[in-house]
């Protein structure tokens, strides 16, 4: 989808913008706390991350968001029965 464009705003300088999807990276975690995107600010350079709901991650992906899949950990050594 070339393209597309999304509004996004910096907390930082408070600057409004349009991001291609190609500015912005979706992580998706186990989560509602490991599931954000995030861009760098066009106004003042800072790196912005922001919480994605199921909403957001359905619109940035569907617009062609690199996604990065996060692990939701390392499976834990399982100690073996004995009987």
């Amino acid at each position: 989808m070339s393209g597309v464009l999304f509004r996004a705003a910096c907390p930082d300088c408070r600057s409004r913008f349009e991001l291609a999807a190609g500015a912005l990276r979706l992580a998706i975690g186990g989560s509602r706390r490991t599931t954000f995107y995030s861009f760098t600010c066009p106004a003042c350079d800072s790196a912005v991350r922001k919480p994605a709901g199921e909403r957001i991650v359905e619109l940035l992906t569907r617009g062609g968001v690199r996604t990065l899949r996060l692990a939701a950990g390392a499976p834990q050594p399982q100690t073996p029965v004995r009987n």
